[in-house]
């Protein structure tokens, strides 16, 4: 596909799903628009409802009331509101929307040009060609990366955004994260993955001030792609380090960094520079750390920093094998797919299976892993590991509605009998399905309020009826 094609696609994408937010919007006063008795409330009905809560668990045919895009209620056989939409899920399993703590989304449209020789490896490719970089591409990979996202299941993604070649770029970035139907925090960083260049903190700063107004109404948030010194005894380099991680605490943003390479002892330079600098921190997420000696770990617990892992481009540059057990002491742990360019698509599904069966071959043990933590660390745990699991990441009343339904009755979920799912959804299910919108967008013709529902599996008949206008939710 072209990248004027693809651009077209985005766009239509987006705008597919504008129309009833500009209906709403246009509402004088913020009042309910014409032909949404009741407001914006939606009743998700009969589902097995994984709420990913360790107080409340598993509710089997349970409904879920959504009001104004967040969770009401949750319980069986709650009382229909007036006007509210109606998603019948009986048969099928609602659970959070999957979390993706670390992505790279501008250079999402490089994706099946890294071929495993030298010369066609993910950093020479990735920094030859986005020297060339326009803000346009920055926007359609960005915008790219947060559709697929959407359409894979992931409600909530952070963006390491460290091809920020210039101001444009920052705002094309910005604007594209804005335009798209997603949770997500864009974290600033340089003008690419190995210059020197500092981040550009005056922007920041801008940003910071004004941050309300770029928001999208709360649901972006902002912070640092910050990177290590390429030489860690280069002192220059590390003042303009200490600046920004200064920078950073001083505004309140978050930041995420490396700590990752193939080359022997590089990774646990880096972690042992973290530490030895005291730059651990609650509002740092360490990205990676395959490698992570136990005294790194126990440090990084300590400080309460965020660790996010992403198995599926670690395994494929050769970082080493992300075997879940040696993370067992870490609280606050997470998934990332780490952009599709690299991962090949932005499966969680592939991902939790790839970490279960390196799990198990590792040990030779097929009970190494359970499913149900799987699921955990690609909800919850990434909201943790990036300080948001207090507004996402589990289906508690009063939290964002970020939710995805998963339809039970297609070919590849065929015979399942009942019990816990986790084994099913890790081990079976496809990232495909219907698309969910943000806010008020609806899912095909109707107006859901939850900010994401999103349909997997079969072809699903009359999934969400609205008391007058029935639409069907199907793949694609």
């Amino acid at each position: 596909m072209s990248r004027r094609d693809l651009g077209k696609a985005m766009y239509g994408a987006v705008l597919a799903g504008a129309s009833t937010d500009a209906a709403a919007e246009a509402a004088p006063g913020g009042a309910t628009p014409k032909g949404a008795p009741g407001g914006n409330v939606t009743l998700i009905r009969g589902a097995y409802v994984m709420t990913m809560d360790a107080t409340r668990g598993d509710l089997p045919e349970a409904d879920i009331l959504v009001r104004d895009g967040r969770i009401a209620a949750l319980d069986r056989a709650l009382p229909v509101p007036a006007g509210a939409d109606i998603v019948d899920a009986a048969g099928a399993v609602v659970l959070p929307g999957f979390v993706d703590a670390h992505t790279h989304g501008s250079i999402s449209q490089m994706r099946g040009l890294y071929g495993n020789t030298p010369e066609t490896a993910f950093f020479p490719v990735t920094n030859r060609l986005s020297a060339h970089y326009t803000p346009e591409d920055t926007y359609l990979g960005m915008l790219l990366s947060a559709v697929e996202n959407v359409a894979s299941g992931i409600t909530t993604t952070a963006d390491f955004f460290d091809i920020v070649r210039d101001r444009d770029h920052a705002e094309a970035g910005l604007r594209a994260l804005q335009d798209a139907p997603i949770r997500a925090r864009l974290l600033y960083g340089m003008k690419s993955k190995t210059t020197a260049d500092p981040i550009d903190l005056a922007h920041v700063e801008e940003w910071q001030r004004g941050w309300a107004q770029r928001s999208a109404g709360g649901r972006l948030s902002l912070g640092l792609a910050w990177r290590l010194p390429q030489d860690l005894d280069d002192a220059q380099a590390w003042t303009i380090k200490q600046r920004e991680w200064d920078a950073a605490r001083r505004l309140g943003l978050p930041m995420q960094v490396h700590v990752s390479g193939t080359v022997p002892g590089r990774a646990a330079a880096m972690f042992d520079a973290l530490i030895g600098r005291r730059m651990l921190h609650p509002s740092l997420q360490v990205i990676h750390a395959t490698d992570a000696r136990d005294d790194q770990l126990a440090a990084l617990e300590e400080a309460g920093s965020g660790l996010v892992v992403t198995p599926l481009t670690e395994h494929r540059v050769g970082y080493g094998l992300t075997r879940i057990d040696r993370f067992a002491g870490t609280r606050r742990l997470g998934f990332g797919i780490d952009g599709s360019a690299l991962a090949g698509f932005t499966d969680m599904f592939a991902l939790m299976r790839l970490v279960a069966l390196t799990q198990a071959g590792a040990t030779r043990d097929e009970t190494a892993v359970s499913p149900r933590r799987l699921l955990e660390l690609a909800t919850v745990g990434g909201a943790r590991a990036l300080g948001l699991d207090a507004e996402i990441g589990a289906l508690v009343p009063g939290r964002a509605a970020d939710l995805q339904i998963v339809r039970l009755d297609a070919w590849h979920l065929a015979g399942f009998d009942g019990g816990d799912p986790s084994g099913l959804l890790v081990y079976s299910a496809p990232p495909g399905g219907c698309r969910g919108r943000h806010g008020r967008r609806p899912v095909r013709e109707a107006r859901p309020s939850s900010p994401w529902i999103r349909c997997c599996g079969a072809s699903w008949p009359s999934p969400l009826v609205h008391p007058r206008h029935p639409s069907t939710c199907s793949p694609g």
